[in-house]
Parts: structure tokens; sequence; C-alpha cells
């Protein structure tokens, strides 16, 4: 797998931007910008990853902005081949009562990271990740997200044939990423209070860290643009694993 070249992730300081930096840095990928708005976050990622800005040899890029700010996003992706859209707001019940915020992010911000893609000349391939909850979506999140999809899709058609690629990857419940219902309720048990349920026959597909990983970047290295990857996952009923 191309690991090299230069990248940008929105949302780098999450559990899975965090993972894809510290795998890319391990592959030895030329430059990785890390663009998100929270300052602190970045501050403790560079810290732990021995980031010194003094050092034009250093390959990392720490970028503070928003994809809501579609100027921010341009300069941020100056030099870059590679994009990974990570960014997002994920929370399902906080976004049932936030859903203008939901678009501007979810919705808005996607056009945002297509537009500068576009007009950024050295933009070759731009990924999108994507949720189960895309699929058929009966809450805000899930919408947003199915409609990022849409907008990633016939981006391929603004482009041109010159532009850029666009693809999406749609996978499942992250185990031991942040807000993963696993962790939720492994806090929950330990202070001795119950599980909450919202619908106990509901499902989610799993997935791990790792293997995340693996099929972002090996999405992005085959993809021709237009694609929507869909891994085979196993699954389980949230009452299961409650029990367990």
């Amino acid at each position: 797998m191309v690991s090299t070249g230069a990248y940008l992730i929105t949302g780098a300081t999450g559990s899975l931007g965090r993972a894809l930096v510290g795998r890319l840095l391990r592959d030895g990928a030329e430059r990785i910008v890390i663009f998100s708005r929270d300052e602190m976050k970045q501050d403790v990622m560079a810290r732990e990853l021995g980031h010194d800005p003094r050092n034009s040899a250093d390959p990392l890029r720490f970028f503070l902005g928003d994809v809501r700010d579609k100027d921010r996003l341009a300069l941020a992706m100056r030099g870059v081949e590679n994009v990974v859209h990570a960014a997002a707001l994920k929370i399902v019940p906080i976004l049932e009562y936030n859903v203008i915020e939901a678009v501007k992010t979810n919705v808005l911000g996607s056009v945002n990271v297509i537009e500068a893609a576009i007009a950024t000349s050295s933009v070759r391939k731009v990924i999108l990740t994507s949720s189960d909850k895309a699929c058929s979506p009966r809450n805000a999140y899930g919408a947003s997200k199915l409609m990022a999809e849409k907008l990633f899709v016939a981006a391929n058609a603004y482009s041109g044939k010159e532009g850029p690629r666009f693809a999406c990857v749609r996978y499942g419940n992250v185990t031991g990423s942040r807000g993963s219902v696993v962790g939720v309720w492994a806090d929950a048990a330990l202070r001795g209070e119950p599980l909450l349920l919202t619908d106990p026959g509901a499902t989610r597909f799993w997935i791990t860290l790792d293997e995340a990983v693996d099929f972002v970047l090996s999405s992005l290295e085959r993809m021709r643009g237009g694609e929507v990857f869909v891994p085979r996952l196993p699954a389980y009923r949230v009452a299961d694993l409650a029990a367990a």
C-alpha cells in the first residue's frame, strides 16, 4: 500500500485521524497536514508525536481551521495530493436538536472540502469517511452523511478530466474510538449505572481502529472516482453487546 506523498486530514485530532496520522508517519509520508478546530487537542497531539515546528524536515503541519471556512481549507491544501475528509459532527441525539449545525458542518463543510480541492491544482484524490447510518437514514446525522456521500460522488462531474477524484468509505462502529458505545457502557458499568438502550433490536456493524485505517488507505489507493466503498463487517445486536 502506497502511503508516501502529502496528505491533509480534516478532523485529524479525532480517533480515526490520530490513527491515520500514526500510520502515515510510520509509512514515510512526506507531509501530513492536521486540520482541525480544537487547539488543545492539536497541542496534545503535537507533544505526543514529538512534533517540532522549528524543524523544516518535520512532516507534520498543524492547521487550526474549520471545514465551514473554505478559504482556510484551500490554504491548508496547497501542495497536498491526498485529502481524507473525516471532520464531522456525529453525536446522534445532540444533532437531533441541532440540525442546522449538522447541515453547516457535515453537508456545507463537505461542499467546502470539494470546492477547495477542485481549486487546488496539487490535489489528486479526496475521500470522505461516512457511516452505516447513511443507509436509509432515520436521524439527522445519518441524513447529513448521506448528503455528504451524494455530494462527493457528484463532485467527479464538476472536477473534469484533469481535476481531483472523489470517493467515499462507509463503515460502522469503530471499537475503542472516542464516543463508541463500548467505552460509554464500560464507563457506566464501572460507576454501577444501568446501560441505556434506545432500541434493543438495533444492530451495528463492527470494525477495529486498525481495520478502519487499512480500509481508508486501501480505498484511497484503488479509487477511481465516484465509489462508495463498503467493507464486509460482522454485526451485532446492541442488546447482545450490552449483555456481554
